[in-house]
């Protein structure tokens, strides 16, 4: 039986945090996608990271690239305070904000790149994770399923229903969940034997280390822009290598609920980024932040906690079924269903419904904003409306989504 203590002894990680997502931009204008904010206090990222850490994994580099600087800085002022010298690290990469500069060329290059230490350490395990997804997961039970199977590498799947799947890499397991093929994003995906769905790739993959080292160096020959689906995973299903996908579903945290299993968000448009903050304020929502058995690490910062005050006309500031961070006063206004960053400020006669403000927003009075993303540091001026004329945003400039959400860039007037 393996135990948190030898898996942190034993085990490393590598975090790709490096993604421009492009699909939630304006949002990663400024900022790469692990650096968003996410339920107002947190950065995405920090899932990944607090994962890790609650799982007894305290030796991870961290590779960043397009416009890293806030992601770094996040990074070194929170996640390398609290867990003491040499227990985390930050590999930091060179800034690239050209579109057409190219510094990891693909997943596993990113991974080749930082080679040297894994080759350095005395890890038997690599634990490969990706920095922007939302999700819970005690990493150590999957390099458990790892060990005991003896396998080469080991694949983190989600378990989806078929007529989903061909939205992923899909892979063909056999009865023990040893992987025999994989597809991306196959026209008819395979099933599990004896079940109805299909496994698709999380794209988080636990390595033995020696294994990991030999088929990097070998497909650095073959393939400039190495990737682990497109090329590693392949390559190791060619030279019958020892591949297993883990259930995700099978995975238990301390103080899960049952809506939890199985919990994992891409919010990789802003619809669905939308629509994952959201949840949040529902009465039972799927993803509890308030399990401190197995909490969610941030910077907390020295705020002072959030107010209502009267204004003038004796107007109550109301926050009704919303998030409100630290920091934040609602001055004679109404705030509902809504998330409020660090250090927003409502001002008197104003609403505020169905919205997520990013850190430092300024709403003026006698504002009305609905279903809005409104990035960090924004003023809204007086009087303004949003959200409720979709053609008076587009000729402001604002992004309107599918869905109809309003994004206001950052340090719009």
């Amino acid at each position: 039986m393996y135990s948190i203590d030898s898996v942190n002894r034993n085990t490393i990680a590598m975090v790709l945090a490096g993604g421009k997502g492009e699909r939630l931009s304006p949002l990663t204008i400024r900022r790469a996608k692990p650096s968003v904010a996410f339920g107002g206090k947190y950065k995405i990222i920090d899932f990944v990271l607090s994962n890790l850490f609650n799982s007894g994994i305290k030796k991870v580099y961290i590779l960043t690239q397009y416009k890293a600087y806030s992601l770094n800085k996040h990074i070194r002022d929170s996640w390398g305070r609290w867990t003491g010298l040499g227990e985390f690290f930050v590999a930091i990469s060179p800034e690239t904000s050209s579109e057409s500069e190219e510094w990891f060329k693909g997943t596993a290059d990113a991974i080749l790149q930082y080679l040297r230490f894994v080759e350095s350490s005395e890890a038997d395990y690599v634990a490969i994770f990706g920095g922007d997804h939302i999700y819970k997961m005690d990493i150590s039970q999957m390099v458990g399923y790892h060990r005991m199977n003896r396998a080469d590498i080991t694949i983190a799947a989600l378990e989806v229903p078929k007529e989903d799947a061909s939205r992923f890499g899909v892979f063909s397991v056999d009865e023990d969940s040893r992987v025999t093929d994989f597809k991306e994003k196959p026209a008819v995906p395979e099933t599990i034997p004896g079940r109805d769905t299909c496994f698709v790739s999380m794209g988080n993959y636990i390595f033995s280390t020696k294994k990991l080292i030999e088929v990097l160096l070998e497909g650095k020959k073959l393939h400039s822009d190495l990737d682990f689906g497109k090329h590693v995973i392949p390559m190791m299903l060619e030279a019958e290598d020892r591949v297993f996908a883990y259930n995700f579903s099978d995975n238990v945290i301390p103080g899960m609920k049952s809506e939890e299993r199985g919990y994992w968000k891409d919010v990789g448009t802003l619809d669905s980024y939308y629509e994952t903050n959201m949840d949040l304020i529902n009465v039972s929502p799927q993803l509890n932040l308030y399990n401190y058995k197995w909490p969610i690490l941030t910077n907390q910062g020295n705020l002072p906690p959030a107010k209502t005050v009267l204004d003038e006309d004796d107007r109550r500031g109301q926050n009704i079924d919303s998030y409100v961070c630290a920091g934040c006063i609602t001055s004679g206004s109404t705030v509902r269903r809504s998330i409020l960053g660090p250090r927003c400020r409502i001002n008197s006669y104003s609403l505020v419904e169905d919205s997520i403000l990013f850190e430092n927003v300024t709403v003026g009075r006698n504002v009305k904003i609905k279903r809005a993303i409104i990035d960090k540091d924004v003023v809204i001026r007086d009087g303004w409306t949003i959200g409720y004329n979709l053609d008076d945003d587009r000729a402001r400039g604002y992004t309107i989504t599918d869905s109809g959400i309003v994004v206001v860039p950052r340090k719009e007037r």
